[in-house]
């Protein structure tokens, strides 16, 4: 079933969540390895075990990464979506750690019709949350969103 939303279907205020997954190992040594990212406070448990949390964080990037898979999983943007435009204001809240579960909430702040016949743009506050209901990481992300019809 198709639960894609478009321009005229969004409204200034209207929230989203995600369904909720668990950061393991695996999703870490994988981005290590997609990014190059092998810096020791992400893969070094002797060396975590003295820094200021105690334990290795979870690469920030990565968490930018499954907030964007997170929008993709809601499937409000499915058919309608034409791009994402800008990251914007991108904070690194709390650190994620191997076991945090996290949920996205997504909050329409703009939509901007424009000129355009066939695409709107949509501002966007992205949080993901963690399983204690605090934000860890957060910023905005525009996007051009199709317009019903077009």
């Amino acid at each position: 079933m198709d639960h894609s939303l478009y321009f005229e279907d969004l409204v200034v205020g209207q929230s989203f969540e995600s369904a909720a997954r668990t950061i393991t190992e695996t999703d870490m040594t994988f981005f290590s390895m997609l990014s190059g990212d092998w810096n020791p406070i992400h893969c070094d448990q002797e060396f975590s075990k003295d820094t200021r949390y105690g334990e290795r964080l979870v690469h920030g990037a990565l968490g930018i990464a499954i907030a964007t898979g997170m929008i993709h999983a809601l499937g409000i943007f499915e058919k309608s979506a034409v791009a994402m435009m800008s990251i914007k204001e991108w904070t690194f809240v709390k650190p994620i750690t191997i076991g945090t579960t996290l949920h996205l909430r997504l909050t329409i702040l703009e939509a901007e019709a424009g000129e355009s016949k066939k695409v709107g743009r949509v501002n966007r506050r992205l949080e993901l949350v963690n399983q204690n209901n605090d934000v860890v990481q957060s910023g905005e992300s525009d996007m051009l969103i199709l317009k019903k019809g077009s």
